[in-house]
């Protein structure tokens, strides 16, 4: 697993793309992008882009892992 260059939620731009996601969660880029795809994932289309708002990904953490983050 890859370590995440981000320490806090804090750090994170209000708008994440999939390089984003990845590195926030220490996996491959692909698997950032594949993740965005997903179902029930906090994705927004704005044209031709994906981007997940800060705040919905930070519940969509926390859901999975319990709160405990």
């Amino acid at each position: 697993m890859k370590e995440s260059e981000y320490r806090s939620y804090d750090d994170l731009p209000l708008f994440l793309n999939s390089a984003t996601v990845a590195k926030v969660l220490g996996v491959s880029p692909s698997s950032g992008y594949e993740l965005m795809h997903e179902p029930g994932f906090p994705v927004l289309h704005i044209g031709n882009r994906m981007v997940v708002p800060k705040e919905q990904f930070i519940q969509w953490v926390n859901e999975r892992v319990g709160g405990g983050v």
